[in-house]
């Protein structure tokens, strides 16, 4: 682990109030039952999938764990990166979705959707999804994200259901252009880059936040129905994949390529290569073609 910085090193880049944190965001005053500040962690998502799996009675849902310094982030298909300390937001939730898992495969969409109202609404930014899990600002990429299933508590009956899930989000949000291009981020930005009304990571957080479970507890109110509580509207709205010609690696070898028509009941991508069916995809790594 690389050494700690003196909590001013950059006064451009303070720590998170961390105080301030926990009196806004935990109950009773706040939605979360545990709040976590790391100074320093490899990965949120991976932390946090390893302590609420070795200690589920410790950390009751919703529960946040974030940090000043994230220097082992992951993404979908096993990419890594490293980001300056105190240069962006890197949290991870944890969920126990009352919605049955079968649903579970629009919380991606879900958490990208969240995550493009608030850099639309508080930083002011032209943000767009990306299917799945990447979001955009004039098609550059300011944010990733990964959800991960927790599996059934060890000891349990086979086919018990996951015990839950943590989705992880990470925004660039004052990351230099050299420091993303060291970082090996290529065709990726962040929000001062782009002009953002605010990169203050304390009110990122708190928003991020609360934007998350408000759409977690609209879908959970529709009993995980996308098309019930709005959540297949609204991706449809803010994802810039549909309707654009499109190139996507799938996960087991091969390249479809095609136009992207919209999304099935299940949030997959509904590719159709020229005259040829629909392709449902759910999973894969694709690239707008211009």
């Amino acid at each position: 682990m690389s050494p700690e910085p003196g909590r001013w090193t950059d006064l451009d880049r303070p720590p998170l109030a961390v105080a301030s944190l926990r009196s806004a965001l935990l109950a009773p005053a706040g939605p979360l039952a545990r709040l976590e500040v790391l100074p320093e962690v490899g990965s949120t998502n991976t932390e946090l999938v390893r302590r609420a799996t070795a200690d589920p009675g410790g950390w009751p849902a919703p529960a946040l764990l974030t940090t000043d310094s994230q220097v082992a982030g992951r993404g979908r298909l096993g990419r890594t990166w490293e980001a300056p300390p105190r240069s962006g937001v890197a949290l991870s939730l944890l969920l126990r979705p009352t919605a049955p898992p079968t649903t579970w495969s629009w919380l991606p969409l879900l958490t990208g959707v969240a995550v493009v109202g608030v850099l639309r609404d508080l930083a002011g930014l032209p943000a767009e999804l990306k299917w799945p899990n990447d979001v955009l600002v004039e098609g550059r990429k300011a944010c990733g994200l990964l959800v991960e299933v927790l599996p059934p508590p060890l000891g349990t009956a086979g086919g018990t259901a996951p015990a839950g899930v943590v989705v992880g989000v990470g925004v660039n949000a004052t990351t230099r252009r050299e420091e993303l291009d060291a970082g090996g981020l290529d065709g990726a930005t962040s929000l001062r880059l782009e002009g953002a009304a605010t990169t203050d990571r304390d009110v990122l957080v708190r928003a991020l936040v609360r934007a998350l479970l408000g759409e977690v507890a609209r879908f959970e109110g529709a009993g995980g129905s996308a098309q019930r509580s709005g959540l297949a509207a609204r991706t449809a709205e803010v994802c810039s994949t549909l309707g654009r010609e499109v190139s996507v690696a799938l996960p087991g070898g091969g390249v479809l390529r095609g136009t992207a028509e919209g999304l099935d009941g299940d949030g997959r991508l509904l590719v159709r290569p020229g005259d040829d069916d629909v392709v449902a995809v759910g999973a894969g790594d694709v690239v707008h073609v211009r």
